[in-house]
Parts: C-alpha cells; sequence; structure tokens
C-alpha cells in the first residue's frame, strides 16, 4: 500500500517529537508498504528543526520513510504566531496538493495534525489520486481550546475548526482515534457508526529490550548516585518522569509530599517545563527535603531511569474533557519498566485499572495521593513486583507499535471497524 501521512508536528528519532507518525510509518515500512509524511518545518515540540536551507519544500528519507518539509513561519506560544504557522502549514497543503497526489499516487491519505483544518487539503488529494481518507484524532479540536481555554464557540477561528471536525466525520472513510470514549461525540458531528477505529498510543519495544543491559551506567551521575543514596537510606522512592506542566498536576504531588514528610518515602521528580521553576521554589519555601528534582534524560535513559523507582506517579487536573479518555504515553513507558504505578485521574477510561497494575485514586487530592503511596508501600516488594509485570504484559498486548500498526492497517484497508 502507498500512504501518504500528513501531520504539521510529526517528528522522528533525528529530530524528536512528535513520535507517533515515525514509529507507525516504520513499521508499514517493514511490513513493505511506502509510506511518505509531509510535515511543517516548524514544530514546538520537536528538538531539531530540519535543515531547510532556505528552500521552501525539503526531502530526506529517514529509516525507509520518506519525509516532506514544508516551510512554514516559526512561532512560540500558543498565540496568534501559531494560528499563522498553522494557516501556513495548510495553505502550502493545498497547493502542493496536485503534485502530492499526482507524484506519489497515494491508495490512503491520513489527515493526522492535532487541529483539524488539513483534512480540506487531505480530502482534495485523496479524491484526485482515488485514495481512501482517513481522520487521525489526538486531541478534540475545537472542544480542547473552549473548554481548557475558555473559548467561545462563536469565535470564528472556533467555527472554523469546528466546521472542519464536522467535515471530517462526515467526508473520511474511516476515523482513528486514540481517545476510547470519543465515540459519542462524533457521532454527534456526523460520524457514521462504522468508521471509527480506536488506536491508542504505544511504545517501540525495540528501546526496551536495548536498555535491558547497563541500566547502571545509563544515567547521569549526579541522577544515579542520588538514587543510590536514597536506596542505602532505605527510602520509597515514588518516581515521576516527564513534562513538568500546568496538566501533570505536580503541586498535588508536592502536598502529599508534606503530608508523609515523616514516613520514609522520598519523591524523585525528573523532567523539566513550564511549572517547574515554581515547583522547585514551592518545594523549598514547605521545608520538602524528601523531594529531589533532576534534569531531564535523554529518551533513551527512561527504561534505565524508570526501573530505580518503587512506585511510578502519573496525575491529572480534574477535568471534565478528560470524559472522552486518555491514551498518555508516559503511563504506557511506566508499565513497559514493570513498575507499579499510583494513578490519580478522574476519566472516562483508566488503563492502570484495566492493566490491573497499580492503584488509581482521586485527582488533585493530596491525602488521596498520600494514602495511595502509603498502601501500595505496605504491599511489600513481591506484590509490587507483580503489579509491575501485569503492567508490562498489558503493554506488550496492548500498546506497542507493531501491534498498533496492524490495527491502524485494519482502518487503511476499509476492514471492519474495532471501536
Amino acid at each position: 500500500m502507498n500512504i501518504l501521512l500528513i501531520n504539521h508536528y510529526a517528528g522522528s528519532v533525528r529530530h524528536g517529537m512528535e513520535y507517533r507518525p515515525y514509529y507507525l510509518a516504520r513499521e508499514w515500512v517493514r511490513q513493505g508498504h511506502k509510506v511518505t509524511i509531509v510535515a511543517s518545518s516548524e514544530s514546538h515540540v520537536r528538538t531539531q528543526a530540519p535543515a531547510m536551507e532556505g528552500a521552501w519544500r525539503q526531502c530526506e528519507t529517514i529509516d525507509g520513510i520518506d519525509y516532506v518539509w514544508l516551510t512554514t513561519p516559526p512561532y512560540r506560544g500558543n498565540g496568534l504566531a501559531r494560528v499563522r504557522n498553522m494557516a501556513a502549514f495548510v495553505l502550502r497543503l493545498q497547493r502542493e496538493g496536485a503534485r502530492l497526489a499526482d507524484t506519489l499516487k497515494p491508495d490512503a491519505v491520513i489527515a493526522s495534525s492535532t487541529y483539524p483544518l488539513d483534512i480540506w487539503p487531505a480530502h482534495r488529494i485523496a479524491r484526485r489520486a482515488g485514495a481512501r481518507l482517513l481522520f487521525e484524532l489526538h486531541d478534540l479540536w475545537p472542544l480542547s481550546p473552549m473548554e481548557l481555554g475558555g473559548h467561545s464557540r462563536r469565535h470564528p477561528f472556533i467555527m472554523l475548526l469546528q466546521a472542519a471536525e464536522n467535515f471530517a466525520c462526515r467526508h473520511a472513510d474511516a476515523v482513528v482515534s486514540i481517545l476510547p470514549k470519543v465515540r459519542t461525540h462524533l457521532e454527534a458531528h456526523g460520524m457514521a457508526p462504522h468508521k471509527l477505529h480506536l488506536v491508542p498510543n504505544g511504545v517501540d519495544p525495540d528501546e526496551w529490550r536495548d536498555a535491558a543491559c547497563g541500566d547502571a551506567e545509563g544515567l547521569p551521575p549526579v541522577l544515579d548516585g542520588a538514587l543510590d543514596t536514597l536506596r542505602i537510606q532505605g527510602r520509597f522512592v515514588v518516581g515521576y518522569a516527564g513534562t513538568h506542566g500546568l496538566a501533570n498536576a505536580l503541586d498535588t504531588l508536592l502536598d502529599a509530599a508534606a503530608l508523609l514528610r515523616d514516613r520514609p518515602v522520598a519523591f524523585v521528580l525528573v523532567g523539566g517545563g513550564p511549572a517547574k521553576p515554581e515547583l522547585v521554589r514551592r518545594a523549598a519555601a514547605l521545608g520538602l527535603a524528601n523531594v529531589h528534582f533532576f534534569d531531564p534524560v535523554p529518551k533513551a535513559r527512561v527504561p534505565a531511569l524508570l526501573r530505580r523507582f518503587d512506585l511510578a506517579y502519573i496525575g491529572w487536573k480534574r477535568q471534565a474533557l478528560y470524559r472522552f479518555g486518555i491514551s498518555p504515553n508516559k503511563l504506557i513507558d511506566y508499565m513497559m519498566a514493570a513498575r507499579p504505578v499510583l494513578h490519580a485521574v478522574d476519566a472516562g477510561n483508566d488503563p492502570v485499572r484495566d492493566a490491573a497494575c497499580g492503584l488509581t485514586v482521586a485527582p488533585e487530592d493530596p491525602h488521596a495521593v498520600a494514602d495511595g503511596i502509603l498502601t501500595m508501600l505496605a504491599l511489600g516488594a513481591d506484590e509490587r513486583t507483580a503489579l509491575g509485570r501485569r503492567g508490562r504484559a498489558f503493554a506488550l498486548a496492548h500498546h506497542t507499535y507493531p501491534v498498533l500498526a496492524q490495527r491502524f492497517l485494519t482502518a487503511l484497508a476499509g476492514e471492519p471497524s474495532h471501536g
């Protein structure tokens, strides 16, 4: 099959996030399919931008995947500059549509950007090439900026996004979503019931096999030494690895740490993000000697880090938008590391409960989080190890990219949905 995947923010192992398009494409290439990813030159989530060298259009091949980079203007944050960047990508895609359809001759076209506006040029390309059109839904737009950002449904940009989502629901041959409880929302906007396929986020199992050796050498010396010291002191290490943003509700974890300051529990937070300076300041103001902050570690070192945690923590804000479900990459990493998980969430689904790999408590409730930590501490090492193993088995069965890529192919091939 010849697959054209359009994702504004697509990354790669060479450029950094967003990884999902790369991993799915690599699996399809391994199965003998031809895959072209069209992406913007600018993305706020990549660590390395593609080398455009002044060109409007640049091509490169990574692990058998053909990338077409389209130049767009730079931006920072979520203001007008980002909207201008989105518009530039969609317009460039519109202008490139005939060329992409005629030269690539795709059998399937996937519109996959976080926002739905590229469904219109994707539809044009698919119609010209006689290809199937798929809409891949990551986040709900425009519902996310409405419910999280407080934007009015009558705002012109919100109305444009809603028109795009409605068009995708009605005109795509299939819809693939990472959100397991999204069906009613999409059907309300015109999606026929048979179109929905659920393909959650995943991991590359090869990266976890490669990381199986040399764990101790994998961590920066400062972090490695600190974890050794906590172990010698007999501390129960509650760990968090990832972005320190408002959505991660780490202030709740600090409040739980304050409640447990007299217990043999240490809190290790590894990562960076916009909320980290305030979290560090707050931990110091509260005198939390049991909380330890460290810089982010490279992606390849994450397995080595997670295996040093006695309990892995993931928390969320209480947010109505989560009624449509969640599929966090961080949680899948925790499962692959075979760590028991404490999950603070109220959502339409709960992967920790599905996998029976830990304990779920109410979000934004420090007492619930503290009680959850003490409950997991009281279980004993053998029982926590059993929880971790169940999580890893669940992740291997349901969340590896070879498995997910095959599920995605059923949608590409027009087979019956499994959503």
